[in-house]
């Protein structure tokens, strides 16, 4: 019944989810070949829930800014139907921003395209000169307002407190920790240059460089939001411990 607790467990099976098609889709690309059709459901739910993290970084943010910028009215602000009403709309926004990749695609694909077999590579599928531009666009507007929201969060945190007291300090680690995050989420856009500079190291090694890539760049940031925020949350271990 706590938001805070909500958009935690929201951010966790998002990621969960996130992984494991991730997973599915590395796995397909380096054993067949998959249908178009079939490749398109997998790669845009990938995408959507990629879009879902830094979406609900910035919200736990906000709700963190007000538990301590607005305590008296954190509990009329952040109800718990309000907090599920914004879990709709994170994926609303971040599956319609996949919709324009699918238009272009029935625009400039024949129909026999899709039902083709082909390596399921979001790059190799959404290969319009027009798409990566979209692509590019939406990843810097989006980042670009989530790093606006955890600063202007985080200063007024800091500017809010008053000495060192326990919760501002916790409120203003906890920003921290959300960009910190964020940094690691932004790996996946940086992926495919350091990619391509490993393999001027060790041309002959690609098996080995995507492997090493799609663990740096999938799997570890998704370990992050258990650690940082269920291990430091009193609640969180007294459950564990449980």
């Amino acid at each position: 019944s706590n938001p805070r607790y909500i958009l935690f467990i929201h951010l966790v099976i998002n990621d969960m989810i996130q992984l494991i098609l991730s997973s599915v889709l590395f796995i397909m690309i380096q054993v067949v070949q998959t249908s178009v059709s079939v490749c398109l459901i997998f790669l845009m739910l990938a995408i959507t829930t990629t879009y879902n993290t830094p979406l609900n970084l910035a919200v736990m943010a906000v709700e963190c800014y007000i538990a301590v910028c607005m305590p008296l009215r954190h509990a009329q602000i952040c109800t718990v139907r309000k907090t599920y009403v914004l879990i709709g709309l994170m994926w609303a926004v971040s599956g319609l921003s996949v919709l324009p990749d699918l238009l272009i695609l029935v625009e400039t694909k024949p129909l026999q395209y899709f039902y083709s077999t082909v390596l399921c590579f979001r790059d190799i599928v959404f290969s319009s000169q027009l798409s990566a531009e979209k692509r590019n666009i939406s990843n810097a507007v989006s980042l670009v307002l989530v790093w606006f929201t955890l600063f202007f969060t985080y200063f007024r945190i800091l500017f809010a407190a008053k000495g060192a007291a326990a919760d501002n300090k916790k409120a203003r680690n906890t920003i921290l920790l959300h960009g910190f995050q964020l940094l690691l989420s932004m790996l996946n856009y940086v992926r495919p240059l350091f990619e391509q500079g490993l393999l001027l190291l060790w041309p002959n090694d690609y098996p080995h460089i995507a492997f090493a890539s799609f663990t740096m760049v999938q799997i570890l940031p998704r370990f992050v939001s258990p650690i940082i925020y269920g291990l430091r949350d009193k609640t969180f271990r007294k459950c564990a411990r449980g």
